[in-house]
């Protein structure tokens, strides 16, 4: 499995994923009628940089890709950078981690993980914060995988 931020070029890959994360959560009884399908895209597309990013600086929105060989992503992590003085500047966030289902189970999650924690560790940031649904952020699992998550 290769594990990249997504280029620009890849935009397409990025909004197939989190369109088929947005089908699962729908699925699983949350109500996300009040997404804006159109515009939700339009900000991917409008935001997602690169890890290099450009002369204002780095890329504020980073997809990374896990890829089968041929080039098929198969999974996405969607991270933000953000500020605040309690995380000492600049930090990052996990915005959405999605697997294919066919694909979960394979340590795929974690290798996304990885390249998150090593790109903040890069770009020197001393925090990096998961969110999700409010349900799931009570859930053992959860607080099982925040134990996990250490810069």
């Amino acid at each position: 499995m290769q594990i990249d931020v997504a280029q620009p070029h890849e935009v397409y890959a990025v909004l197939e994923l989190v369109e088929e994360l947005l089908i699962e959560v729908v699925d699983q009884g949350q109500q996300l009628s009040w997404i804006n399908r159109e515009k939700l895209h339009a900000d991917i597309r409008r935001n997602l940089g690169t890890e290099a990013g450009t002369r204002e600086g780095p890329g504020r929105l980073l997809a990374i890709l896990a890829k089968e060989k041929n080039g098929v992503a198969v999974g996405v992590l969607l991270l933000s950078q953000c500020f605040a003085l309690y995380a000492g500047g600049e930090y990052g966030v996990i915005d959405e981690l999605y697997v294919r289902p066919e694909y979960r189970g394979q340590d795929i999650e974690r290798q996304l993980l990885d390249e998150a924690v090593a790109i903040s560790q890069r770009r020197g940031w001393l925090r990096l914060d998961v969110t999700g649904p409010e349900a799931a952020q009570h859930s053992d699992r959860a607080a099982r995988f925040a134990q996990g998550l250490r810069l």
